[in-house]
């Protein structure tokens, strides 16, 4: 049962994770201070040596939380104060509001998730190439509707996904680029009465640009929205990937073996090998979702500036964050240790009855055929075939002939590889497009991460 004193509003058991941003906004600010003769040379010294303190009690497990102080602002606040004394401690908060700290802290932490999530995304990009290198002639089953529609390569089925991942990493680079400001020197809503250098704050921690209006930085929550949303895409893509896993890795198609790693048994009975981490991935994807429909409904209804509501914004998001970079790491290690099962995939991309679109391409392109009379004459062609029992293959020409005069011995030449062969254009399966597609890949991940050039908060390193 909650307090009621302090209880329903306490929020250290989450927020506690944001102590390096916390303390190194801080230190920020204790120097601004100084330099705009607030604070003594001594009395910055002895602040920043007494979070210094703070920092190592936390990471040694030393830091005597309280509930009773709620957050970890006012934790690390009243803990200063116990190490320095009030003089020097109660100066800190001078030209600040819990307000701007916190969003400050947010951004500070998202700025860095984002970076670690983009390594993330490229691990598993390197995955999917690298398999794709190393498979990249065999045959597969496209697949539409999940009936099995044109032979494809594998690899320009994989690649597919790693485009996928390339769009995610462009939306978490924009998200990154706006919430690149640095909202401290807003106060509680309307600026601080104090000289504040913003531009010294923005530089010591790390960010491109201030905020220009400081109602908008203490109750904007925009980029944790826009966050959640490219991180809702982002665990889509890896849900579909983790479906094709699921259905790959089973008896009834047996394209891929997966680690011993990544799959469990069952508790009775023995034979069985369940993909269960992807099975995982697809059931997380839900709960990220809900967390950007959480997010957006905390913000809809409030008025500016600041209210409580928005510390309904952190579980959430911490949580998603965990999620993800959590399921990026699994498919990263779950994709380069996958047995691919070439046989079994070429046998299946050889089914005649997928040749359908070629022999109709055939008489198109090379009896002049129009498509349509072609499309027709192919489709009553399976459909004899069909209720014959007998795959295309196995028919005569006499056979083909009765649907249309302009099939002779040609149709034997089709086959699951020149139908690969043929779709030679920009973006198709052919061996030599593939082959580039696999080449631009590589350089891609060869030019390092998008997130790279805008850097991680400098939480570490003013501290």
């Amino acid at each position: 049962m909650y307090d009621k004193g302090h209880g329903y509003s306490v929020s250290i058991h989450y927020d506690r994770r944001l102590y390096k941003q916390d303390i190194a906004g801080s230190v920020a600010h204790a120097r601004m201070l100084a330099a705009g003769g607030i604070l003594s040379d001594s009395e910055v010294e002895l602040i920043v040596t007494g979070l210094r303190s703070i920092r190592e009690e936390i990471e040694s497990g030393a830091f005597p939380w309280r509930d009773s102080l709620e957050d970890i602002h006012m934790n690390v606040e009243a803990r200063l104060v116990e190490k320095i004394g009030a003089p020097a401690a109660g100066k800190l908060h001078t030209g600040r509001s819990r307000n701007d700290q916190v969003a400050l802290d947010m951004r500070m932490y998202l700025k860095d998730a984002i970076v670690d999530i983009c390594d993330g995304i490229r691990g598993v990009q390197l995955s999917l190439v690298d398999v794709s290198g190393a498979h990249a002639g065999t045959l597969m089953p496209g697949y539409t509707h999940l009936q099995r529609a044109q032979p494809v390569l594998f690899a320009h089925h994989l690649l597919a996904y790693f485009h996928m991942l390339e769009r995610d990493l462009s939306r978490f680079r924009d998200c990154l680029r706006r919430l690149d400001v640095m909202p401290l020197g807003s106060g509680a809503l309307a600026g601080v009465p104090y000289p504040t250098d913003r531009e010294f704050l923005a530089g010591e921690l790390g960010f491109s640009a201030v905020s220009a209006n400081s109602m908008d930085a203490v109750s904007d929550r925009d980029y944790l929205a826009e966050f959640h949303s490219a991180a809702a895409i982002c665990m889509m893509h890896l849900s579909r990937l983790a479906e094709e896993v699921v259905l790959w890795s089973s008896r009834e198609f047996g394209f891929v073996t997966l680690d011993p790693e990544y799959v469990t048994g069952s508790s009775i009975m023995p034979q069985k090998r369940n993909p269960d981490f992807a099975e995982l991935a697809r059931g997380k994807t839900g709960r990220v979702y809900g967390h950007l429909m959480g997010i957006l409904t905390v913000l809809k209804g409030l008025p500016l500036s600041y209210n409580r509501d928005l510390q309904e914004d952190k579980e959430g998001a911490f949580d998603t964050i965990d999620t993800l970079q959590a399921t990026l790491e699994v498919f990263s290690g779950m994709l380069s240790t996958m047995t691919v099962n070439r046989d079994r995939m070429e046998l299946a991309s050889g089914e005649s009855y997928m040749l359908a679109t070629d022999l109709a391409d055939y008489l198109v392109s090379e009896k002049k055929v129009p498509f349509r009379e072609a499309y027709g004459a192919v489709k009553e062609l399976c459909s004899y075939a069909g209720s014959e029992g007998k795959a295309l293959g196995d028919l005569a020409v006499e056979e083909y002939r009765r649907f249309s005069p302009h099939f002779d011995e040609g149709v034997y030449r089709i086959s699951a590889a020149s139908s690969v062969a043929a779709r030679d254009i920009e973006g198709g399966t052919a061996p030599r497009r593939v082959d580039e597609a696999l080449r631009r890949a590589r350089e891609v991940l060869d030019q390092g991460g998008p997130a790279r050039a805008m850097g991680r908060s400098r939480g570490e390193a003013v501290t």
